[in-house]
């Protein structure tokens, strides 16, 4: 690669970095260059073991908040979204798994969009908007590492106070990207040591980014950055469609 395209690998690792230390909607940023610079199916494979490193990290610093009781309502029906993905995903051809990687992208900010300007509607509380939406995010995040609207749609629902929102999806997180880890290697066969080498190294960059993000997160203004955010998120969807 050359050096512009390191450079935008390193901001892509930093800002997964970020997204682990608890700003949520961010990541979906750096998924989405690291899509365009290696492949949208094959940076599936980059991507994951890069995730398992933050979400390390991040059920290490948060872990005392974590609420048990909300990962087993929502972790079966992401497995079972997780296995569909894994069955219909093995044979799309690249450009096709491009542009569903765009759309869900599009599709993610329209919903973040749509819930800061609703902030006074609540979402159901129950077994079916949690089997459904857990379903839907389990079919994203192996298509692409994208469940992060459709997993802070159903943690929204649940009105956890901010620490326990981001300890109790650090381990959803960690367990689901477990999960897939065996779907990678022996079915898609998109993580083998040469993109572990990549992950290895672009770890170190997310490492830094968590550091930074544990530290400045408390600096921005709320809404600008979050609007920000759905931006350059959607900015990112378009780079994947022309790349």
């Amino acid at each position: 690669m050359h050096g512009f395209e390191l450079v935008l690998l390193c901001f892509a690792a930093f800002v997964l970095g970020i997204a682990k230390s608890g700003v949520k909607g961010v990541g979906t940023l750096g998924i989405a260059l690291l899509a365009s610079l290696y492949g949208a199916k094959e940076s599936t494979g980059v991507v994951v073991p890069i995730l398992l490193v933050g979400d390390v990290l991040a059920v290490f610093y948060y872990n005392r908040y974590c609420k048990l009781k909300y990962l087993v309502k929502f972790m079966p029906a992401m497995m079972i979204g997780i296995v569909i993905a894994v069955l219909i995903g093995k044979d799309i051809p690249e450009d096709l798994f491009k542009i569903l990687m765009g759309v869900i992208i599009l599709i993610g900010v329209v919903i973040m969009w749509w819930r800061e300007r609703q902030t006074d509607v609540a979402f159901p509380n129950n077994w079916l908007f949690a089997g459904s939406i857990g379903v839907i995010a389990g079919i994203t995040t192996m298509i692409g590492n994208l469940a992060g609207a459709f997993v802070n749609i159903f943690f929204l629902s649940t009105r956890l106070p901010k620490n326990e929102f981001i300890a109790t999806s650090a381990w959803l997180y960690l367990l689901m990207n477990t999960f897939k880890l065996p779907f990678h290697i022996f079915v898609w066969e998109t993580i083998d040591t040469s993109s572990l080498v990549q992950s290895a190294w672009l770890s170190i960059v997310l490492l830094i980014g968590f550091g930074v993000g544990i530290k400045v997160v408390g600096w921005f203004k709320e809404h600008s950055y979050r609007k920000f955010i759905l931006i350059m998120t959607a900015l990112s969807a378009i780079l994947i469609f022309i790349k």
